[in-house]
């Protein structure tokens, strides 16, 4: 399957100047897989998670190839990351479970959680600087795998439902943000414990988090359009808006030139923001509806999920 390459110029959303001209292609996957997270694989390959078909997803960029690796019986994938080990670990709210897939053995291996945590509806999953993945469900669940053990450990988010996005800072800490809880969690990796954070205002509706390379926490806020800059040294929070809309902004990435990139509902765009010169530049989709729901990159490269068009987009520098 050949990719379709669009030559993109971006738009700049604040300013005059001409941004530099970037690409953006798009490769169709499996139709109907409704792919929902995504993650540049170790081996150049991409990872997806096809939610409506309970299986990861397989792109070789190069090709255009697709595969897909069905999960187990029931399996409802939802967020996808690589682990430090170069495999593909997968929170599955089907299987209530989190799910590894080895490409070197092509097996995967479930990760149940607790029987007193069921239905935990699992979000997304971050590993923190000692190899332990930690994870979010939005019935109110947060938790940790080792992998070296195989112990599974879950505890109640503190005011129940909401937590979803979850990321690591580059000294180790782990956040998450909980999107019907209203708020920030830093947890304790030894005891578990929870610390909440309050957002800038109330109602924002934190979805998604993510840390620069100077652990400054980058926030996308679902109910006002907005991405949240905190900062957990002063405790201080700085907000903008997205350009065009009021509402909407999902997913957030910081690449690897600390670069902020979101993804915007309304708009139907994925866009990159520079904290530096807090300019705002929009890569509208070419298809309506593309809903992308979470974003990853590596250097060079920014990969969503169209999870409305069943495509995976890349924009490349």
């Amino acid at each position: 399957m050949v990719p379709i390459v669009i030559a993109a110029v971006t738009i700049i959303a604040l300013g005059v100047n001409q941004a530099p001209a970037a690409q953006v292609s798009y490769y169709e996957v499996t139709r109907g897989a409704h792919p929902h997270d995504v993650a540049p694989a170790p081996d150049g390959t991409v990872w997806y998670t096809a939610q409506h078909q309970g299986a990861l997803g397989i792109l070789d960029p190069k090709t255009g190839k697709v595969t897909q690796i069905p999960l187990g019986p029931g399996s409802s994938p939802h967020g996808v990351i690589a682990g430090p080990d170069r495999a593909a670990w997968i929170t599955d709210s089907g299987q209530n479970a989190i799910a590894r897939f080895d490409p070197a053995t092509k097996a995967v291996k479930l990760f149940p959680l607790p029987k007193d945590f069921p239905n935990a509806n699992l979000n997304t999953a971050t590993f923190d600087r000692k190899g332990i993945l930690w994870f979010t469900g939005q019935a109110g669940v947060y938790g940790r795998v080792d992998p070296a053990t195989g112990k599974v450990d879950a505890w109640k988010a503190p005011k129940g439902r909401g937590p979803y996005g979850i990321a690591t800072t580059p000294n180790g800490d782990v956040w998450y943000v909980s999107l019907a809880g209203d708020h920030l969690v830093k947890i304790d990796t030894v005891s578990g414990d929870a610390l909440m954070v309050p957002p800038p205002k109330p109602g924002v509706g934190p979805r998604r988090i993510w840390s620069d390379s100077k652990g400054l926490l980058w926030v996308s806020f679902w109910h006002t359009g907005e991405i949240g800059r905190y900062d957990p040294i002063s405790k201080a929070w700085k907000v903008w808006s997205l350009p065009k809309s009021n509402a909407g902004c999902y997913a957030v990435y910081v690449d690897d030139k600390d670069k902020v990139w979101l993804t915007d509902f309304v708009a139907n765009a994925l866009v990159r923001f520079d904290p530096a010169t807090e300019k705002f530049e929009s890569f509208p989709s070419d298809r309506r509806g593309a809903s992308v729901r979470q974003i990853l990159g590596r250097p060079g490269e920014m990969w969503g999920a169209e999870s409305g068009t069943d495509r995976l987009v890349v924009v490349r520098d």
